[in-house]
């Protein structure tokens, strides 16, 4: 086992833009109070908040001339392993207004081509064997490959990784996702939410039970962690360990960004003595660092010292109702 630096891919990177509102009416014209531009994508907030800790990390990404003039801000000085591109970074939209609510508009992910892929791949792979990594984490959209309908071959970075004996942690969505737990031998741990765990496994998800149940299909499939971000409900891990629940109380501002410090608090958490992976302790920091980041306006974390405490639970009552259920 390598040591516990991390290498983050982000296949889609994205500029975050996030307008603050008073209030939103749609059909009119809302005026802004505060405006906040970042760099982002899940892989880039992922390295960002682990890069708050003792872990050396490395964020790997497709960077265009905008996204390059955002890495300029001093946060991510040394935490970038860009590939130049020529292309266009998507702009994602945030709008939060005064009751609360979080409002998003995602561009869709640009298709990369195959070279720029491979310079990617090719980089995360450098970056994996300078820092000793003992984690490579594939977060985020994946894109389609320029000039086809096929995903870029993330899956055999994700083999090549595992072949030498680096985890594998993959936080995506949709087909993506899908791929991913067709062949979960690769695979340390995945991050679904409730709603993508319900879409992956058929099944409705109404109780804490419930989410046990569907995460351990997974785990039995062959994947180490199967780490569940429920949002209000906590977080939630089922692993050769057993069942740990951690939830933390926070004021929500915008819920973006949230799911990443999550990860980030995770595979910080539980990196025990001599490579072992401490479940546990990973979901209680990935409790405390997203209820952390939905305190905030903007995607990325700058300082986890107000992160709040959580409480962690040994094999939850399997009864206890879901506040945020899901359904196929």
């Amino acid at each position: 086992m390598s040591g516990d630096a991390i290498v983050t891919v982000t296949p889609a990177p994205a500029i975050d833009l996030t307008y603050r509102v008073g209030r939103l009416d749609l059909g009119e014209v809302n005026r802004a109070e505060a405006v906040h531009t970042e760099l982002s994508g899940k892989g880039v907030n992922v390295a960002r908040a682990v890069a708050l800790s003792e872990l050396q990390v490395s964020a790997v990404l497709a960077l265009s001339a905008q996204g390059t003039e955002l890495a300029r801000d001093a946060g991510f000085a040394g935490l970038l392993a860009g590939v130049p591109d020529e292309g266009r970074t998507r702009i994602n939209t945030t709008l939060l207004d005064a009751s609360g609510t979080t409002t998003k508009i995602n561009e869709g992910a640009p298709p990369v081509s195959a070279e720029l892929w491979a310079a990617i791949a090719d980089r995360a792979e450098s970056e994996l064997r300078r820092l000793d990594a003992g984690w490579l984490v594939v977060s985020g959209s994946i894109p389609l490959l320029a000039g086809t309908a096929q995903m870029v071959p993330f899956l055999d970075l994700v083999r090549r990784a595992a072949d030498t004996g680096v985890r594998v942690a993959v936080d995506t969505a949709g087909p993506a996702l899908s791929a991913v737990v067709a062949d979960l031998s690769a695979v340390t741990l995945i991050k679904p939410n409730t709603h993508e765990l319900a879409e992956l496994t058929g099944s409705a998800l109404r109780t804490v039970g419930d989410v046990v149940a569907a995460a351990r299909t997974l785990h039995e499939a062959g994947c180490d962690v199967v780490y569940v971000s429920m949002g209000a409900d906590g977080a939630l891990a089922v692993s050769a360990s057993g069942v740990q629940l951690a939830r933390a109380r926070a004021r929500v501002v915008n819920t973006a960004g949230a799911g990443d410090a999550s990860l980030a608090g995770f595979l910080v958490g539980s990196a025990g003595p001599g490579g072992t992976l401490d479940a546990a302790s990973g979901v209680y920091l990935a409790a405390s660092w997203g209820a952390l980041a939905v305190t905030q306006a903007t995607t990325l974390l700058s300082s986890v010292e107000a992160a709040p405490r959580a409480t962690l639970v040994h094999d939850p009552d399997p009864a206890t109702p879901l506040s945020e259920p899901a359904t196929p």
